[in-house]
């Protein structure tokens, strides 16, 4: 970093002299009516090929220009173009701001555009001007779907798939690859997971009305944090408006798994005040959703001959009030035509509410030496209800209270008419916080013989048996636990940019500057077994119950039947010493625990240089060191805390990269890239914890590796793209990615207590001599092959004849994945060459037709994700997968007055569950039903 400095320094003074006979012309591109920024104009001078990009707020900047008089023309796809003259000065820094009248010229007719449109413009326009390969969505398209959250806006884009909770889009899978290997930011800055264990965003987290605009990077350029090998999804928030901004959105639902309402409500406030000196936007969004699901969940074993059966089966009932709750602001203040600072907060809070109701039944196999043939026997069947404390925050339900905050202030600073620096400092949290879980569990032990019924739907084995009367169920256990995890990181970046081209009348600009990022994250569980002093709560039959029969997604047949009251639940005065013992149980929360500091410490180069009006490049280096501290915990028998480890570590990566870009015609765009990148392990996969379990035949030896290393990726990219003028664009590309050090689960069956000193020299041995446990643990692979490709149209159906006709709107886009893995052994020790790599979905597919006018609109969307692997066991028949996956949605609006928009929404209208299985397709272990939910609201926009 003290060499980054001292380089900056000798560069400035050098230009100093450099900069002498120059000028600046600097402006803003608005549109011509609603006074809007329109990003990603191309703004050129007459001379040379001397031209720039307006930026997310549509400003725009020539460093270095020559004294003299020119021509600006600004070019915007679905806009007139416009030039303009400027006289450019010595040393001064001429603004030039200029307005677009709306509409393009298709076939010799003018074509206005309507809202859609619009927004379609404005994201194509930043895609085609952008220098690597990237895909846009604007607020406007973001409001033409029915998304209620980032994560459900973001399944649209080409490479895409999300996975869900509770029926809402939750983690990013960028071109096949999993949450772990790509990176979300907020205005350019890191979001911290509130994930205890992981890195993983939770995209449900954020409303999908607070951001204006999502660009998700497929590829890399220098001047970007590195750790992202998927893909980097940047989320846009406001910036101030050029003029008065008044918006606000009443809505409501209907979700009829529960036949609860839905309520939706959001603001916005812009204006610029002192001269347009100073500018701001507030906003705000309100989002309360009963969810929830009905499902069946099984764990299936082997018998000694191979044969799969039922050990478990899980029938569960979700009860889930969401809530969510955001505001943001933004903030700039122009000092003067050279300077200008800027300050954004957003502050995103979820409550989830949850009530779980689970009756679960143990089986057993009747005779071990026989296996199936021998029949099954049950070992028991549990009724638990997990819920809260009866207080203002629980309200006799599990609190899950989320929240994401980030805060930044920065600018930009012309310097010299061949310099300017842009700064910025800022600090985000994210937490989750579980206080007063509660879990009463009741259950029910007898030898009564089973019978499995292969199930003739996508269900788990149908069990036929005398079913015992639930009511004679025991008490078994009653809990209590606090679960906290936060992560915080400060950052700080400095980035500097100067002309600088080899070749004469060409555009030429170098790059250069550093980031630092302060990384604390730590998870502070505690859980406590309570036990009744009297018989008041001895059997299910004696305490007030809920009791589900009828109807039940999966099947009426999997109904659960009964269960202890939630009210009875939170109502437990557990504190009371005459009524409840309580007891710790360090093996619920002694392993999980643990802290962990990152310091990363950046620098990069970038060479943007132009070697003709078609042809440019991109050329750098980004370097990265990485230093880590981690402490975890050392527990023997599940929860004897035998001591602590500590481990620190650090590395350094050097990340090259170059791209092209190549316009052999206006309207078409040819692109190759080749990057690398990288990905940090988990957090918890690299906390040095040790944990033994010991049981028999199943005794087994779990650990973190702090010894992981970042997977490193090389990723080779071709894109190519055609533009419509009537604002649209078909697009293909290829991409291969080779990743080194891949991180994946490593079991082996045969660990003996020589493993473990080798493993953990100085450490209490938890293997006993001569016994061979089970250890697990996080590890590098050799190598992973991703390659695949991807193909889009978005495009009006201007062509058509006739009004009607043309008013009709096409979107779709394919991609496929494929992988290979190398380096991975089963639990013998023996290699598996037909693995790939986990949660790469081969194929994924996205469409929607609409319809548009002046006053209304309409679209029908849906989306495909193919069966793919999430999890590698220790064999193929412990792989899990995710089961393929069809989505169907429908929303119109109609606008009525100069202001006013109503609109109607319809997701899920297929009744898409989420199917989990192991090992193979009729092996499910999950399956979960939503059902379709349903929304009408009214919008104001001024």
């Amino acid at each position: 970093m003290k060499r980054f400095f001292t380089t900056s320094l000798l560069i400035m003074a050098t230009l100093l002299g450099y900069a002498q006979g120059h000028g600046v012309i600097s402006g803003k591109i608005m549109e011509a009516i609603s006074k809007a920024s329109l990003p990603g104009a191309t703004i050129r001078l007459n001379v040379g090929n001397r031209y720039t990009i307006s930026d997310q707020t549509g400003n725009y900047e020539f460093l270095n220009v020559p004294v003299g008089t020119y021509e600006l023309e600004v070019v915007y796809m679905g806009y007139q173009t416009k030039k303009q003259p400027v006289v450019v000065q010595d040393g001064h820094n001429i603004v030039v701001n200029l307005s677009l009248e709306d509409g393009s010229v298709t076939m010799n007719e003018v074509v206005i555009m309507g809202d859609r449109l619009r927004g379609q413009a404005r994201a194509l326009n930043q895609q085609k001007n952008k220098p690597n390969i990237t895909n846009i969505i604007s607020s406007d398209q973001v409001g033409r779907f029915p998304d209620a959250n980032i994560g459900d806006a973001l399944r649209r884009v080409p490479g895409i798939t999300m996975q869900n909770d509770q029926g809402e889009a939750r983690n990013i899978i960028v071109r096949g690859l999993s949450p772990e290997l790509n990176s979300v930011t907020l205005n350019g800055d890191r979001i911290p997971s509130a994930e205890g264990d992981n890195r993983r965003v939770q995209m449900d987290l954020i409303p999908s009305d607070m951001i204006s605009t999502i660009e998700v990077n497929k590829t890399l350029t220098p001047d970007m944090d590195a750790d992202a090998i998927g893909g980097s999804v940047n989320l846009i928030t406001r910036a101030s408006p050029n003029g008065q901004r008044i918006s606000a959105t009443l809505g409501g639902g209907y979700n009829p798994l529960h036949t609860t309402p839905i309520y939706t409500g959001a603001f916005v406030y812009g204006n610029r005040f002192a001269n347009n000196k100073f500018g701001m936007v507030v906003s705000g969004s309100y989002n309360n959703n009963h969810l929830g699901s009905e499902g069946v969940e099984g764990e299936w074993k082997r018998d000694d001959q191979g044969n799969a059966w039922l050990a478990r089966e899980d029938i569960r009932y979700y009860d889930v009030q969401r809530i969510r709750r955001s505001i943001a602001g933004a903030f700039d203040f122009k000092a003067n035509d050279n300077h200008s600072f800027f300050a954004n907060i957003m502050y995103n809070w979820r409550d989830d509410r949850e009530n779980r109701f689970r009756v679960r039944t143990d089986m057993e196999l009747a005779d071990e030496d026989a296996g199936i043939a021998g029949g099954f026997i049950l070992d028991k069947i549990s009724r638990e209800t997990k819920g809260g404390i009866n207080n203002s925050r629980n309200k006799n339900r599990r609190l899950e209270d989320q929240r994401v905050q980030n805060y930044s202030i920065g600018g930009n600073h012309l310097l010299l008419p061949s310099l300017d620096m842009d700064w910025a400092v800022s600090y985000s949290k994210a937490s989750e916080d579980r206080p007063n879980e509660r879990y009463i569990n009741y259950e029910y032990e007898d030898a009564l013989e089973i019978q499995q019924v292969p199930s003739s739907n996508d269900r788990p084995i149908d069990l036929v048996f005398n079913r015992p009367n639930a009511a004679l169920s025991e008490l078994d256990v009653i809990s209590e636990n606090h679960d906290y995890t936060s992560e915080s990181e400060w950052g700080g970046k400095l980035n500097f940019r100067i002309p600088f081209s080899l070749i004469d009348g060409e555009k030429g600009r170098l790059r250069f500057g550093g980031r630092l990022r302060i990384k604390d994250k730590k998870r502070n569980n505690i859980f406590t077994e309570y036990t009744p002093v009297g018989d008041e709560y001895a059997s299910l039959g004696g305490v007030p119950t809920l009791n589900w029969t009828g109807s039940f997604a999966p099947g009426n047949q999997y109904a659960p039947g009964l269960f202890a009251d939630r009210r009875v639940l939170g109502d437990l005065n557990l504190t009371d010493p005459s009524l409840f013992t309580s007891e710790l149980n360090p093996s619920e929360f002694l392993a999980v625990n643990y802290q962990a500091k990152e310091r990363i410490i950046a620098e990069y180069i970038r060479w943007d240089q132009d070697f003709s009006s078609r042809l440019s490049m991109i050329l750098g280096a980004r370097v990265e060191h990485t230093y880590i501290n981690y402490t975890g915990n050392v527990i023997e028998n599940e929860e004897d805390l035998s001591g602590t480890r500590s481990q620190k570590n650090n590395y350094t990566n050097i990340l090259p990269s170059v791209s092209f870009k190549y316009v052999p015609q206006e309207d078409l765009i040819l692109r190759a890239a080749v990057t690398t990148a990288l990905a940090r392990p988990n957090y918890y996969s690299i906390a040095p914890y040790v944990q033994s379990v010991a049981d028999g035949d199943d005794s087994q030896v779990t650990a973190g590796n702090p010894a992981l290393k970042a997977t490193y990726a090389w990723n080779f990219d071709l894109m190519a793209e055609k533009y419509f003028t009537s604002v649209g664009i078909l697009s293909g590309g290829l991409y291969y990615k080779n990743l080194k050090n891949f991180i994946y689960k490593y079991s082996n069956r045969n660990y003996t207590s020589s493993d473990f000193a080798n493993d953990f020299p100085g450490a209490v041995n938890l293997v006993p001599e001569g016994e061979s446990w089970r250890f697990v643990q996080d590890r590098n692979g050799e190598s992973v092959d991703v390659y695949g490709f991807e193909v889009a149209i978005q495009r009006q159906l201007d062509f058509l004849p006739g009004k009607f006709l043309r008013g009709f709107g096409i979107y779709a886009n394919y991609t496929y994945t494929k992988s290979k893995a190398r380096g991975i052994a089963d639990a013998d020790g023996n290699p598996r060459n037909d693995i790939t790599l986990p949660q790469t979905a081969p194929h994924m597919f996205n469409g929607s037709l609409s319809w548009e006018n002046e006053r209304f609109s309409a679209r029908v969307s849906a989306n495909y994700t193919a069966a793919y692997i999430d999890e590698i066991g220790e064999d193929a028949f412990f792989d899990f997968y995710y089961d393929k996956q069809f989505f169907l949605d429908a929303n119109a609006s109609y606008k009525f007055g100069k202001y006013y928009r109503i609109f109607v929404e319809a997701n899920n209208l297929t009744n898409q569950s989420m199917r989990y299985y192991q090992g193979a397709s009729n092996r499910p272990m999950q399956n979960e039903f939503y059902k379709p939910r349903y929304s009408l609201g009214i919008k104001f926009d001024l």
